[in-house]
């Protein structure tokens, strides 16, 4: 049956796109960390943005307009190619965000960290982008600026502690060429995170990897 909200080709590609989202914790990422409450939050917009996607194909959430629904194939197929990207980088499995116990042995600056810092989080904006396209929505963009918001806390996060660890020096050179998100343009005035400071409770500060976590 076609969805009576939203175009049901593009609809099915960005719940595609969520779903290889939501595989990410099962099939690349460690799986010694905790779903706390901060990784629910950050993850949230991740689950609700389909939900109201589902709801406009089910004829009860209705889009502002239907202009925009094709643009949702180019950033959905975007992003499940930067996530498979993302993923083929690594040589060893990655621990999930928010967790207090990470040790990396390398940051990684190849493939699609050559240009930004964190391409999973880039590639979860880009499927929260697809699900605003296909059906937008009050919902799915409050989504999408909620996980803005959230994402560069997080990554502000994990960056201040990995500058404070044994690999800063290297990541505060890394941080100099590339863009936290999305590629840099202008590199002469690129500002460089802050390492954050506080000491760990009766031990030496842990690093943080440079890649990006799961939703």
């Amino acid at each position: 049956m076609e969805a009576r909200g939203v175009n049901p080709a593009a609809m099915t590609l960005v719940l595609l796109n969520f779903g290889v989202v939501g595989l990410l914790p099962l099939l690349f990422f460690r799986r010694d960390g905790r779903l706390n409450v901060r990784w629910w939050l950050t993850a949230a917009p991740l689950f609700a943005a389909p939900l109201v996607v589902v709801g406009a194909a089910a004829g009860l959430v209705t889009p502002v307009t239907r202009q925009l629904e094709l643009a949702a194939v180019p950033l959905a197929v975007l992003s499940i190619a930067l996530i498979a990207y993302a993923a083929g980088a690594h040589q060893v499995r990655i621990a999930l965000w928010h967790q207090d116990v990470d040790a990396p042995e390398q940051l990684v600056t190849w493939g699609p960290y050559r240009w930004v810092r964190h391409p999973f989080y880039a590639a979860f904006l880009l499927a929260l982008a697809g699900a605003v396209a296909v059906c937008p929505h009050p919902g799915t963009l409050g989504a999408w600026l909620y996980a803005l918001v959230a994402l560069q806390l997080t990554a502000r996060r994990e960056e201040r502690r990995l500058l404070a660890s044994r690999l800063g020096t290297s990541y505060a050179a890394y941080a100099r060429r590339t863009g936290r998100l999305w590629p840099r343009l202008f590199r002469r005035f690129a500002p460089v995170p802050r390492p954050d400071r506080r000491p760990a409770a009766g031990a030496a500060p842990r690093p943080r990897q440079s890649a990006s976590r799961p939703a």
